[in-house]
């Protein structure tokens, strides 16, 4: 999560995790037995080995184990690399020819790696897969990435501050909120991440509740790049909204990526939007809360939130595309790699088997399973790269008090100049 959206350092950190070697180091870092200095001055040098994976830190951390065991069998090394701002680092390396054979990434990313001739088509068997991730990695009617996960957005609540665990409206909300009569939910009756520059992936919600959209759709369902729905009507209203928010102190841009999920585990806020990836800070701590939908404005549409896809692309400069192939091939072929991910970096399994299995034995897993089947995956055209830093910038702007109208207007006109 986004967390799938945010552009981290232009720095690459490529803590190596040779599949041939053993490690003891701790969960939180990855690192080959003899880096090389390639390794950690932040050259984009693909590492040695014969299959090399590029991810964010999550997703190697959870995947070291399985594909050591996947490369032993296959009698081959493998090595994951961690990059920072990884989407653009793939790019520029796949070009000049020293990049993975493989990166994880998400569906958004499918248009603009497409567009630079990035990635190529994956063979993949769609058979008990859940068609809306297979549906948010093709384009132009080809499968380009192998997914393995979704995540989306729900409202986490704390008892302690609110009796009410599946408020109706953002009104009922903020209303259930103030009741609880605590100094901390007074103070915070939400976090949802802002931040200074705007964080669109997170108030996506919102923004469709008041009628928003980012591009409008053809007659046969793809998206159009030529309908930008920011600055158009729906999102005026979407503006007046979120700047209310922003007047009344339930949105904050002192609330960011940083900070949101431990405000709401310190016990400072009586709700909070985040994906199943709070999970990892709330469940070690042994607090209790709830998990529903998000709501949406009273008297207005439900509440859509964005529906993330992990993906496993193949690199069109792969050095080594058999094994590339071969390794999306037995991601899906059946659980075992997918169900040793999860237990390291929990989100909901594309394969149906063993989403179901999860929901028997995890109901907050299951929970976000019926979240998910409400969200809308976000467009994966390459003009999509032009929405995030605009919109969010907007949205972080009238939060803090500037006019809604002219400044979603402004945003609307820019990313329209981005695109042409």
């Amino acid at each position: 999560m986004r967390k799938m959206i945010a552009l981290f350092g232009a720095a690459l950190m490529a803590l190596s995790v040779l599949a041939g070697c053993g490690s003891d180091t701790p969960p939180e870092t990855t690192t080959t037995d003899e880096p090389s200095a390639d390794d950690t001055t932040g050259a984009t040098t693909r590492a040695d080995a014969d299959l090399v994976i590029w991810s964010d830190a999550n997703r190697s951390k959870a995947l070291e184990a399985s594909l050591k065991t996947w490369a032993d069998e296959q009698g081959i090394t493998a090595a994951i690399q961690i990059v920072d701002e990884l989407q653009n680092m793939f790019v520029t390396a796949n070009e000049a020819g020293n990049g993975p054979d493989l990166v994880i990434g998400a569906n958004d990313w499918t248009g603009n790696l497409v567009q630079n001739s990035s990635i190529v088509p994956v063979q993949i068997s769609e058979d008990g897969l859940n068609p809306a991730a297979v549906d948010s990695v093709t384009y132009q009617g080809q499968v380009y990435g192998a997914p393995y996960a979704l995540e989306t957005l729900g409202l986490y609540s704390n008892p302690k501050f609110t009796a009410e665990s599946a408020p109706a409206t953002i009104e009922a909300m903020v209303a259930a909120a103030a009741a609880g009569g605590t100094e901390g939910a007074a103070e915070n009756p939400l976090c949802l991440q802002v931040g200074t520059d705007g964080d669109a992936y997170h108030m996506q919600p919102l923004y469709t509740s008041a009628g928003g959209y980012i591009f409008g759709t053809n007659t046969d369902g793809t998206y159009n790049p030529d309908d930008v729905g920011v600055g158009q009507a729906g999102s005026l209203v979407a503006a007046q909204k979120i700047g209310a928010l922003g007047a009344d102190g339930v949105l904050k841009t002192s609330i960011d990526s940083t900070n949101s999920i431990s405000l709401f585990a310190e016990g400072k806020c009586a709700y909070l939007v985040s994906g199943p990836w709070a999970l990892q800070t709330l469940q070690p701590a042994n607090m209790e809360f709830g998990l529903g939908s998000i709501p949406g404005f009273e008297g207005l549409n439900p509440a859509q939130p964005p529906l993330g896809v992990q993906a496993f692309f193949v690199a069109s400069k792969a050095k080594n595309t058999a094994f590339a192939q071969q390794f999306v091939n037995d991601l899906l072929a059946d659980t075992t790699i997918t169900q040793a991910m999860y237990d390291l970096d929990p989100r909901v399994p594309v394969q149906d088997a063993l989403s179901a299995a999860i929901a028997t034995s995890d109901p907050i897993m299951a929970q976000f399973n019926d979240v998910a089947a409400t969200a809308a995956a976000m467009p994966s055209i390459s003009q999509m790269n032009a929405v995030w830093g605009p919109l969010g910038k907007a949205q972080a702007a009238i939060i803090g008090g500037a006019d809604p109208d002219s400044t979603m207007i402004s945003a609307g006109d820019e990313i329209k100049s981005t695109i042409g």
